[in-house]
């Protein structure tokens, strides 16, 4: 049933602040809809739709939502929510993010980009292609994007290019005509409960695939090799390095500065080889999610000329490997990974390219149920890493056991990653062994999802 939202409709976001929500009421008010919404702190995308005039209170009270017609939810809401309850109370119609996306971007040309790790590099590598095509794409990421500083923008065209969440099952909501599937790990297993029913669900995406619209997934991943073997619509194109690939990676070339790396392509009609295309970017991670990216331009008619420029000319996204300074010869970075894989991707791209550099992980866990599920991952993760400054966790609204000591986390990572490992106590204790450290050849990554974003850029500062 598709929701029939009139001008005179006032939307109502809870959870506002969030990088999906917001992408969405951001693209929601463009389109005309009269749009509000409310969270506990103010931020970045907080700011990004005060600027647009868009009503946001810093609070939730049941008073917020008095002259609203519908209720948005992000997965973050918890029922006792005092605007959940009220909207239940009114019987307003309530859906959640994933749905109300679903229903806005129905009647678009979608390319829609999941998995468990990089969505978000994907989505705007993608953006990037069509925005140099001038295909003027509607974009709704998960990351804002350093070519246009916001993380949703309203296009002209009838395409649209979305990142889509897996955490909640609600990416099985939103239709599309072309589908990407990164990879699939042991993530949300708090929603899923296992990793054989998140691959169900993959399977379901697959199988949904329209007769003129094709799925990417790329065929490094063991998981998404073990979806496939259950996929009873064959409507779709792998990607990777083997040579079973219709778009196979080759010549992979690894710089400081930039990757390069020819595409390989054997599909029904066509075998050629698109060569030398640059992106700067770090990583083999990086160059399958740009070898999606021109797979999906390439399917589309996009010519090869138009796909290595939107490649090259990539802006970035942020929190995505993100150089913030240098301080004598030691150099500092930004990065959200905060799952087991996705420290072990980012860490090994960095070692094959900064060779001769120190590599010092500031490394604040994002959960408490994350940590408990995946302890023996997160202690194995570090490897190519010299150091670990082990933050406190960032707990992101949970109030749960650990289980076990955090010393005796820090020490399985000391055991299994062969890395020397310091326990930071809060911001001040990490800026103060900073002061004393930073000198020689070392480069600084903070990673994480939480605040730890803010602590390692002020570090700036305190290194004056």
């Amino acid at each position: 049933m598709k929701i029939n939202i009139g001008k005179t409709e006032l939307i109502h976001f809870v959870g506002i602040g969030g990088i999906g929500m917001s992408g969405l009421a951001l693209i929601m008010n463009e389109l005309g809809f009269k749009v509000q919404g409310s969270d506990l702190l103010y931020n970045k995308n907080i700011e990004r739709l005060k600027e647009k005039k868009l009503n946001i209170f810093l609070s939730h009270k049941s008073s917020n939502i008095k002259k609203c017609t519908i209720l948005v939810i992000s997965s973050a809401i918890k029922k006792s929510n005092p605007e959940l309850k009220q909207a239940i109370k009114l019987k307003l119609p309530i859906y959640t993010r994933g749905e109300m996306l679903g229903n806005i971007v129905s009647l678009m040309r979608n390319v829609v980009i999941t998995g468990s790790h990089g969505k978000t590099t994907t989505t705007s590598l993608i953006s990037s292609i069509f925005t140099h095509a001038k295909l003027d794409p509607t974009i709704i990421n998960g990351g804002v994007l350093n070519s246009f500083g916001n993380s949703a923008r309203l296009g002209k065209s009838n395409w649209c290019i979305i990142e889509s969440d897996e955490s909640d099952g609600s990416f099985l909501k939103i239709p599309f005509t072309y589908s990407i599937i990164t990879n699939i790990d042991s993530e949300h297993l708090d929603f899923y409960k296992s990793l054989k029913n998140l691959k169900k669900n993959f399977s379901k995406l697959l199988n949904k695939t329209p007769s003129l619209g094709k799925s990417f997934i790329c065929f490094d991943d063991l998981n998404n090799r073990d979806v496939l073997k259950k996929i009873n619509n064959k409507n779709f194109y792998t990607y990777g390095t083997s040579a079973n690939c219709n778009f196979q990676i080759t010549k992979i070339l690894l710089k400081t500065k930039y990757s390069k790396f020819n595409l390989k392509i054997n599909i029904p009609g066509t075998k050629k080889i698109i060569k030398n295309i640059k992106l700067p970017l770090l990583g083999l991670h990086n160059i399958r999610n740009a070898a999606s990216a021109a797979a999906v331009g390439y399917s589309i008619g996009v010519s090869e000329k138009l796909i290595k420029k939107g490649l090259s000319k990539f802006k970035g996204v942020q929190r995505r490997f993100n150089y913030l300074f240098a301080h004598n010869d030691t150099i500092f970075f930004d990065d959200y990974a905060h799952h087991p894989t996705e420290i072990k991707s980012v860490l090994e791209g960095v070692k094959k390219v900064y060779k001769k550099k120190e590599i010092v992980c500031i490394f604040q866990p994002h959960r408490i149920s994350r940590v408990k599920n995946l302890k023996v991952e997160f202690s194995n993760c570090f490897k190519t890493a010299n150091t670990v400054l082990l933050c406190p966790i960032y707990k992101a609204g949970e109030n749960l056991k650990l289980n076990f000591s955090y010393n005796s986390f820090a020490k399985l990572i000391i055991k299994n990653s062969k890395v020397n490992l310091i326990i930071i106590q809060n911001e001040k204790q990490l800026g103060k062994y900073i002061k004393q450290s930073a000198y020689g050849e070392k480069i600084y990554i903070g990673m994480g999802a939480g605040t730890i974003t803010n602590w390692v850029r002020n570090l700036k500062n305190i290194l004056k």
